[in-house]
């Protein structure tokens, strides 16, 4: 069987998306985790002399006995699946190298992003594994959540970031009208926190009523992560606008998408917005939280396809 090696520096979404796509290309893809030295890792993924050796020591067996596809995503990550390419595996590059895409057999950028060639392969938004597939495996894994009354109205929690500078008072408020409107319609209000929910924001959703049916999930200490299965059992989702992947993993459910504040977002998060409220994928939050039909947005099947047609 011809191995699949994932390189990632260990940040979720870097290796979400590699991880995605290797399924697509190999079962059972085997998983690195670079640590990489200096000064080697400050120029990445430029090659500095004697990379090959000191970049990264868990890298070295697999440069003696390189992998047939190399899948990576960062800017760490391109260095590995460069020097891997030069020793025969097929390299495929997730997000921008900021440097020529000549040095892999093939780059993946969101739309968003404005690295075009003829190696280089586009989509909306990000890669990730949810798909009916996975909604499905999620339904069996959460079957408590069934019992929630309906609807269910399901906040992904991002966090202020320099392309989304949102605020504690107005998170405050956003979680009282979802709650009040829960109410009011006898449905349910969950919530998930992320990596990047400051601790005020985890305190804004422990407090709400807990008479409230539904889940505010803010960290381990609430139980396992039910992520999947609240994307599997969402009538409705509410998305903060700060997280492309995020945003990304909404839009490829069953549920209309509502984002908050997407006026708040600039940069790269703002152009998938715009894309997203343009073709009617998303609705601003308004104060009605009107269903509407819209076709699930899911890109990696479609990219991993191209890749295989490629390369394969």
């Amino acid at each position: 069987m011809k191995r699949t090696l994932v390189l990632h520096d260990g940040r979720a979404g870097n290796l979400r998306q590699a991880q995605a796509l290797a399924q697509r290309i190999t079962p059972h893809p085997l998983d690195l985790a670079l640590s990489p030295r200096a000064p080697w890792r400050w120029l990445a993924p430029r090659p500095m002399p004697l990379a090959a050796r000191r970049f990264d020591p868990a890298l070295s067996p697999w440069l003696l006995t390189p992998p047939a596809w190399a899948i990576g995503c960062g800017r760490q990550a391109a260095l590995a699946t460069r020097l891997l390419r030069a020793r025969g595996s097929l390299a495929v590059q997730i997000l921008d190298p900021r440097i020529d895409a000549r040095h892999w057999d093939i780059v993946i950028v969101p739309a968003h992003d404005r690295l075009r060639g003829a190696n280089v392969l586009t989509l909306q938004g990000s890669l990730h594994p949810v798909d009916d597939d996975y909604l499905l495996r999620a339904v069996s894994v959460f079957p408590e959540l069934a019992l929630l009354p309906e609807p269910h109205c399901v906040l992904l929690v991002g966090g202020p970031t320099r392309h989304a500078p949102l605020d504690t008072a107005g998170f405050t408020q956003l979680v009282g009208r979802l709650s009040a409107w829960a109410h009011a319609e006898r449905g349910s209000f969950s919530a998930i926190a992320s990596r990047r929910t400051p601790p005020a924001w985890r305190a804004v959703l422990g407090a709400v009523n807990p008479s409230l049916p539904g889940l505010r999930w803010r960290d381990t200490g609430d139980g396992t992560n039910p992520y999947a299965g609240l994307l599997a059992y969402a009538d409705r989702l509410v998305v903060t606008p700060d997280s492309v992947n995020m945003l990304s993993e909404a839009a490829a459910t069953h549920a209309p998408l509502f984002v908050w504040a997407p006026e708040a977002a600039s940069g790269r998060p703002r152009r998938f917005l715009d894309t997203l409220l343009a073709n009617g994928r998303a609705h601003p939050l308004d104060d009605e939280l009107a269903p509407f039909f819209a076709e699930p947005l899911r890109e990696t099947a479609r990219i991993a396809t191209e890749v295989l047609a490629r390369l394969g």
